[in-house]
């Protein structure tokens, strides 16, 4: 099978690097000639061309391209493939994408797709080997795809070790406003509160301990990235947002009003989230 990844930067070149030590011939298209040639020095793809010949050449099509852009690029995309060719996104939002490309004649062939992975660097030389291993990857609307469609992309999606579930895309974007991007503005906003507060940089780095480098990690992400998806998802990000301000709200007056009791019961439901992410972990392991 010879795989083309248009976007190689992170998701699209772990993507890449996967299907490529799979044994499948990966060719890859990117709008930075600095991408290009680290694609290619880095071993990410066998080659790199224009996306007019990616999309010639190509069995499976992936578009790893920034989230605001997919939906304007892929009904181009579409419109260039042939029948037996199949075409898949990576975006973190898909209500856009899927309304884009409902009505297009070959919407069969396209498999909106969101792997649940990532880091907090990007570019080809961040695309590492086992990005994907054990990580979920959500599809939207399968059933608006041809079986042989999805079966391929699957495929592509088993060899790099992901479990795939089946999702609508308006359920997809509220869940990911949650448990995704409201923990990246969670992130940036802790990060600018302390640096608003502690002038001395030195200080930071001397007190940070692990609990906070891991809450912030998040915010060395690419802005870039994340402005868009925020502007996407626009609407149930506002939604998580007011519900935790509210939260914050919770918590400082709990503080002002000395109210250690109450400090306790909100931490306590707080806990909660144990139970969660442990029946999570139980689901994975049952449907693995």
């Amino acid at each position: 099978m010879i795989v083309g990844i248009i976007g190689l930067g992170l998701i699209g070149g772990s993507i890449a690097k996967e299907c490529r030590l799979a044994g499948h011939k990966v060719i890859g298209a990117d709008a930075s000639d600095k991408h290009k040639a680290q694609a290619i020095d880095f071993e990410v793809v066998d080659e790199v061309m224009s996306v007019e010949d990616l999309i010639a050449t190509s069995d499976i099509i992936g578009i790893c391209i920034p989230v605001d852009l997919i939906a304007e690029k892929l009904p181009l995309v579409l419109d260039k493939i042939k029948w037996n060719q199949v075409v898949f996104d990576v975006g973190s939002t898909k209500s856009d994408i899927c309304a884009a490309v409902r009505s297009h004649e070959k919407r069969s062939r396209f498999i909106a797709a969101h792997p649940l992975a990532g880091t907090e660097y990007s570019g080809p030389t961040s695309a590492i080997f086992n990005l994907y291993k054990g990580k979920k990857n959500i599809i939207c609307e399968e059933d608006l795809s041809d079986e042989d469609a999805l079966r391929k992309a699957l495929e592509i999606f088993d060899l790099m070790g992901m479990q795939s579930l089946f999702m609508k895309a308006n359920d997809h974007d509220k869940h990911m406003a949650y448990v995704s991007h409201l923990s990246h503005i969670s992130a940036f906003t802790l990060s600018l509160t302390v640096l608003d507060i502690e002038e001395d940089e030195k200080q930071i780095f001397n007190l940070a301990s692990t609990g906070f480098e891991s809450t912030v990690r998040l915010a060395k992400s690419n802005p870039k990235t994340w402005s868009s998806i925020f502007d996407k998802n626009s609407e149930y990000l506002s939604t998580a947002l007011g519900s935790y301000i509210e939260h914050l709200s919770e918590f400082k007056r709990t503080i002002d009003e000395g109210d250690k009791e109450k400090g306790i019961e909100l931490m306590e439901r707080a806990n909660e989230i144990k139970r969660v992410l442990s029946g999570m972990s139980l689901n994975a392991i049952k449907l693995s």
